[in-house]
């Protein structure tokens, strides 16, 4: 299996449109699935991240995540109608394209971004974060969330920090941009109130499936929030 190309589309719209957004949303799987070079495709909402509960969610911003064959099947993608019609409704839109550099775990039972060969990257990298939580698991990592949020929120070499997922409750996510892949790493692994809480996910069986994936950020276009990456 080649190295896909990744791409995330974030769509802000303006209070008004958001039934519309909410529409585009349940009737976009279907045009997807008929999307010529795609292998893999999540329409997602978005939030702060902040706490991963309800009050984080923000109904004016969307996504999509999306894993392409080549670079020529996500060019085209650019004017289908599935972009064409969010287009329509966006006040600001962010597109970032992505090589996988590393990847583990599942989504939604696949490996949607492959098993790729570590390799050497020196400029920005971005990670994804998706898991599936145990219901009954929930309130343990909703009260162990807000302070692994501060710090990555804090955390030197950030760019950017995303909450995503494909409902409000029980699937989680994160999108993150980092100067580096050491700035991720210290996140990653040298930061107290992460590792406490990696720790307990694996005693405590948190997930039912998770998946972390790190990527060559290879360009970005647009704004989330006023703010590049």
């Amino acid at each position: 299996m080649s190295a896909p190309l990744t791409t995330l589309h974030v769509w802000g719209v303006p209070g008004r449109a958001v039934p519309a957004a909410l529409l585009r949303m349940a009737a976009g799987r279907r045009p997807l699935r008929r999307t010529s070079g795609l292998r893999f495709a999540k329409l997602l909402g978005t939030g702060s991240g902040r706490t991963f509960t309800l009050r984080d969610a923000d109904p004016r911003r969307w996504a999509l995540l999306a894993v392409w064959d080549d670079d020529a099947a996500a060019e085209a993608f650019e004017g289908s109608p599935v972009v064409r019609r969010w287009r329509r409704l966006a006040e600001e839109e962010f597109t970032a394209r992505l090589r996988p550099l590393a990847a583990r775990g599942r989504w939604s039972r696949r490996e949607p971004f492959g098993s790729p060969a570590p390799q050497r990257w020196d400029g920005p990298v971005a990670a994804i974060t998706r898991a599936r939580l145990v219901p009954r698991q929930a309130l343990a990592f909703w009260r162990a969330v807000p302070p692994v949020s501060a710090d990555l929120h804090a955390g030197p070499g950030l760019r950017l920090a995303l909450g995503i997922g494909e409902a409000p409750i029980g699937l989680q996510g994160t999108f993150s941009v980092w100067e580096s892949a050491a700035a991720l790493n210290d996140f990653a692994y040298g930061r107290a109130a992460h590792a406490v809480v990696v720790d307990r996910t694996a005693r405590e069986g948190w997930y039912a499936e998770e998946l972390f994936a790190r990527f060559a950020l290879l360009s970005v276009t647009g704004t989330i929030g006023g703010r590049s990456a």
